[in-house]
């Protein structure tokens, strides 16, 4: 059986993590002294709240169900990477493990580094948040010339007002990205722009044509220099390209487990879904978002992302096996929030033919969780939860379904008269078969 791994950071960080067992008996690296992180070493164990053992054995539990292929997960406790791990195997029966190295698609997850590379323009005064958001895009169009009124925090926040995942079809079908949001045009508004929440991938990835606008630089290229670079982010990619020539790449599976082919769909609205990495990388990328390096990721720029803007009750009815502990849920920049049990959480979901991603985690603990795995499940899901719970001392829930049957499915309640337009707060990216 593998062991959990512990990690231990030294000054090689911002080149890639070095990940020791915590059984290996290996010393600490000494910390560099301008490292933007906290270091986790075995000798801090003691003081951590999580049960990592028992979290291990249920993981392992989790991955006997049938739909269940390879899976990598990463926590990060009182600010210090505490756990990375990877199970099962890249591609069904070839015996090839799953580890913290594996490279997987982030899908939706990806939208909060658009937000914050967005945003981090706007604190460097290249741009302005409340500008309507025809002022930087080349080829956002939205039905009666709404381009000019929405603003590119309308943008962020899904609240462009056309209906859910418009043209996400037609790219699909492989119609040009500019196109279509061009087309967006013929539509029908169901709501003012800033009114109503809807979420988008054709028209969110207005916000690569923003950064690529400010900076004269591709998208992907200004992502890398800014963020993933200054990060060591060093598994991080944008193409489809990136994921396949990496050492340990994760194929993406049906929920049958058949092998299906990586597709360039959503590589091309890489602000929308287009980010891959490892499970050191992004859990890297929500120390960063914890507020673990300043100099990067400024605490006014971190509230402006992650502040909730628009309340979206159906993410509520989506989640209505954790309503015990959910009481509000909201969007901002690209990031969902939640109060859970009475604690403030951020986080997102995501979801591509054969792969799915979470991040999860309590900015003022400086702890979470993230996840990545190859199949159409989303039984894993539970497993964020879990974490929480142990987190804030709550009485044990098994949001895995291991030992449970799942419940019966029951028809969600009637949207609120608000809500009725178009089902704005519909289920989102990662339950929407199959993409984000």
């Amino acid at each position: 059986m593998r062991k959990p791994y512990l990690i231990v950071l030294g000054a090689a960080a911002l080149l890639g993590v070095a990940v020791v067992s915590a059984h290996s008996g290996g010393e600490p690296a000494a910390p560099a002294s301008n490292l933007p992180m906290r270091l986790a070493s075995s000798a801090a164990a003691p003081r951590l709240q999580l049960d990592y053992a028992g979290f291990d054995r249920r993981l392992q539990r989790l991955m006997q169900k049938p739909a269940m292929v390879g899976l990598t997960v990463g926590i990060v406790e009182n600010g210090q990477i505490t756990f990375l791990k990877g199970y099962g195997e890249t591609l069904a029966g070839s015996g090839e493990p799953v580890t913290p190295e594996t490279v997987f698609r982030w899908a939706s997850v990806s939208k909060g580094v658009a937000a914050t590379m967005v945003a981090k323009l706007a604190e460097q005064g290249k741009l302005s948040l409340h500008a309507p958001v025809g002022r930087y895009t080349a080829s956002l169009r939205l039905p009666g010339g709404a381009e000019h009124r929405a603003t590119v925090a309308d943008l962020l926040s899904h609240r462009l007002g056309i209906y859910r995942n418009a043209y996400d079809n037609k790219l699909e079908e492989g119609q040009d990205t500019r196109f279509l949001r061009q087309t967006l045009a013929q539509l029908n508004l169901i709501c003012p722009p800033g009114t109503c929440w809807s979420y988008q991938n054709v028209a969110y990835d207005g916000s690569s044509e923003i950064v690529e606008r400010i900076t004269g630089k591709p998208y992907r290229e200004s992502v890398k220099q800014a963020l993933f670079d200054p990060l060591g982010m060093s598994s991080a990619s944008m193409t489809r390209e990136g994921l396949v020539s990496a050492n340990s790449w994760a194929r993406p599976h049906s929920a049958g487990r058949t092998p299906l082919e990586v597709l360039d769909t959503y590589y091309r609205v890489p602000a929308a879904g287009g980010v891959n990495s490892n499970i050191k990388d992004l859990s890297l990328w929500m120390l960063a978002q914890m507020g673990a390096m300043p100099t990067i990721l400024s605490p006014q720029l971190l509230h402006t992302i992650q502040a909730p803007l628009v309340e979206t009750p159906g993410e509520r009815r989506r989640m209505r096996k954790y309503l015990e502990r959910i009481a509000k849920a909201d969007y901002g920049y690209g990031w969902r929030s939640y109060d859970y049990a009475g604690h403030r959480i951020v986080g997102h979901r995501g979801g591509v033919s054969g792969y799915r991603s979470l991040i999860l985690f309590d900015p003022q603990l400086k702890s979470g969780v993230v996840a990545m795995w190859n199949s159409h499940t989303n039984q894993p899901g539970g497993l964020e939860f879990e974490v929480m719970d142990m987190l804030y001392r709550l009485p044990f829930r098994d949001w895995l379904e291991l030992d449970s049957k799942p419940a019966v499915e029951q028809p969600p309640p009637p949207a609120p008269p608000e809500e009725n337009a178009a089902s704005v707060a519909a289920a989102p990216e990662a339950e929407a078969p199959p993409q984000i």
